[in-house]
């Protein structure tokens, strides 16, 4: 416990240095009055110790403090350590039995299929052409489709997790023939594991909490993650090598069960759109901010790093990768997509 804490103070202190204290003064969510009149939980699938927890708290808070303890939810990490984790918390989220969650797009494509839009290999060249897409107008599209299904996405609301990158345990990735025959993990997303399959490598599919273990027993010889899960999953633990491939943007859409959030009144929801959009502001500096840093603390943990020719995993893909999505998507999606990053 002694550690764990220790690594928990370490985590705020640097987060402080990069943001300022505040918006990570609270990694468990504190207790209010009984004045409630909606309560709900907000899952979310990483640890306590995140980039994304702390923010999910403090924002909570605000929330309950500017409507006077009348909106009161609490914040579980690691989706409340359900069995099925992420696809069970989204079935949870449409069923009702849950009011809010976030979830990369990769994963809520398997209800919404245009959401995993936002994973496209090599579509975005940096975070502010995602961010320009993702709260305009490819967020309303994503958004509509949400509603259909049952959910509330926010429009201002997708957090930061960071350009992908491929961890091997040991060995570097130059090309995709260095992938050939790799077992990599993956989300249990089918763009990933379409995109792993053309270039070469094996795709296994390992839920996030399983991931460590996975690489530990070398049931998997490699995974493709943000350097900042790889620093809040301990990953660096269990793999020597990090490729710098930046193959897909990932991040997490915050979603509410559509029928919790109408029944809340206009005042209510106001405050929660405003607080969601500042701390989601500030989450997304915090991460983009600590991606960068990481390179520096993971390789002073030993970590290797190498820069990929990403060319050579465009060459890999082709048209028929590109051509599969673009029809999966159809023309509307892809044109969405196109105006923020130009021709694919």
């Amino acid at each position: 416990m002694k550690v764990i804490n220790n690594r928990k103070r370490q985590f705020l202190q640097y987060g402080a240095s990069l943001i300022g204290a505040s918006a990570l003064s609270s990694i468990s969510q504190p207790a209010y009055s009984q004045g409630a009149k909606w309560v709900g939980s907000q899952y979310h699938n990483q640890p306590a110790i995140s980039h994304q927890h702390s923010f999910l708290v403090d924002m909570w808070s605000a929330v309950a403090r500017e409507t006077n303890g009348q909106l009161q939810i609490t914040v579980y990490a690691q989706n409340n350590q359900i069995p099925g984790s992420d696809p069970q918390a989204l079935d949870m989220l449409q069923r009702g039995d849950l009011e809010f969650f976030t979830l990369m797009g990769g994963i809520l494509g398997k209800v919404v299929p245009i959401a995993e839009i936002q994973g496209i290999p090599f579509a975005f060249q940096n975070n502010a052409q995602v961010y320009a897409a993702n709260d305009g107008s490819l967020g309303e599209y994503i958004a509509k489709e949400c509603a259909a299904k049952g959910i509330y996405r926010f429009q201002y609301g997708l957090l930061e997790n960071g350009f992908r990158q491929i961890g091997m345990i040991d060995k570097a990735i130059y090309t995709p023939a260095d992938l050939s025959g790799m077992r990599i993990r993956v989300p249990d997303g089918e763009m990933f594991r379409d995109l792993f399959s053309s270039l070469g490598a094996t795709p296994v599919t390992v839920n996030i909490r399983e991931l460590y273990e996975s690489m530990k027993t070398r049931k998997v010889d490699g995974q493709e993650n943000p350097l900042v899960i790889t620093e809040v999953n301990k990953l660096y633990e269990v793999s020597n090598n990090q490729s710098i491939t930046n193959h897909m943007w990932s991040g997490f859409n915050l979603l509410a069960n559509q029928k919790f959030w109408k029944s809340l009144p206009g005042d209510v929801q106001e405050v929660v759109l405003r607080n969601v959009k500042k701390y989601v502001v500030l989450q997304r500096t915090y991460t983009n901010n600590l991606n960068k840093q990481l390179e520096i603390t993971l390789t002073e943990r030993g970590q290797k790093f190498n820069q990929a020719n990403i060319q050579s995993f465009k060459d890999k893909l082709g048209d028929g990768f590109y051509g599969r999505w673009r029809e999966h998507f159809g023309k509307t999606g892809w044109n969405l997509l196109e105006q923020s990053v130009g021709k694919l």
